[in-house]
This record gives C-alpha cells, structure tokens and sequence, in this order.
C-alpha cells in the first residue's frame, strides 16, 4: 500500500486532492476573516492541484472511482463553494448589505452552490474511470469559479460596483453549469 497503489486511498493522486480540500476550506476561514487575499492564493493553488491530481492518476494508473469520487468533492468545496463565499462576503462587506438585499443575494448563491452540486453529481453519473471526454457538457465548476473570480474582480474594481447585477451574473453561470453549452476538456 504504497503512494502508487491505485487501492490505496492515500496514494499520490488522492493526497493532492486532499491538498484541495484543505486549501478550498482553509480559503473559506480567511474569506470569513475578510482576509480576501490569502483566501484568493489558496484557491489558485486548489487549482493547480485540481489540474494535478488527474495528471498523477492518469499517468501512474491511479484513477479509481474512489478518486472520481474525491475529485468532486473538492471541486464542490473549492470551485464551488469558497468563490461563492468569496463574492458573497465582498458584496455583503463593501455594499454594507442588510434585510432583505443580504436575504436576495444569499439565495442567489445558495442557488449557486445547489447548482454546481448537480453539475458535478451528473458528471459523475457519466464518467467513466481513467475516461477523458472530448468536451464537457456545460461550464464545468473550476471554469465556473474563475467567472466568478472575474465578478469579484469586477466589483473590487468598481467595473460593475451594483451587487445586484453581479447576482445576476452569478444566476448566469449558475444555469451554464447545467446548460448543453459544449466545452472544449482542455
């Protein structure tokens, strides 16, 4: 049992993606700290991760649907999840948001999260271990969070400074998660 034993569950694949675990969910206590900056390091290096653990697996024979499994799961914490935390907390912060304008957007990115939830349970309905499909079926979540990124950016920068027209946006993306849009697997 050993880090390229494609039965151990800690083998060298799986342990970068529980790297991207505790770098989604570390991001989250910062983002809630309102130490926006750390938390946006910690989700760049759950991305990098997220590209390496598949690279690991399909390389040393590791995929297994223990893996799949694994593999969503920190997408949904780390492309799903802490973006939404991330730009929930800044427009909540700089927009001072209360009553009903917290209440509005808090279910725009409680729709968010139960959509890229879906996404990824249907991906994983279809996958097939060690199987990389030509295109993807709608936004895939690592995609979907650097939109949201950019939306953050957006409203940090003042581009787009009405939260409720990034909620719009946000409903956007979360329909492309679903949607039929083709999307070239990099």
């Amino acid at each position: 049992m050993g880090l390229f034993d494609k039965d151990n569950r800690f083998n060298a694949a799986n342990l970068i993606s529980f790297g991207n675990i505790a770098s989604g969910i570390v991001a989250i206590y910062f983002i809630v700290q309102g130490n926006f900056f750390v938390a946006i390091i910690l989700a760049w290096l759950a991305g990098a991760m997220d590209i390496s653990d598949g690279k690991v697996a399909r390389k040393y024979g590791l995929s297994s649907e223990f893996g799949v499994q694994l593999d969503s799961f920190a997408d949904f914490i780390s492309f799903v999840v802490m973006p939404s935390f991330l730009l929930f907390f800044a427009l909540r912060t700089n927009s001072h948001l209360e009553g009903i304008s917290e209440l509005l957007i808090g279910i725009v990115f409680v729709f968010y999260i139960i959509s890229g939830l879906r996404r990824l349970i249907e991906f994983n309905l279809k996958v097939d271990v060690g199987e990389v499909e030509k295109y993807f079926t709608g936004v895939p979540t690592p995609l979907g969070a650097i939109f949201q990124w950019v939306l953050y950016l957006l409203y940090s920068y003042e581009v787009i400074a009405n939260p409720f027209i990034i909620a719009g946006l946000v409903l956007v993306i979360a329909w492309s998660l679903n949607s039929n849009l083709k999307i070239r697997h990099p």
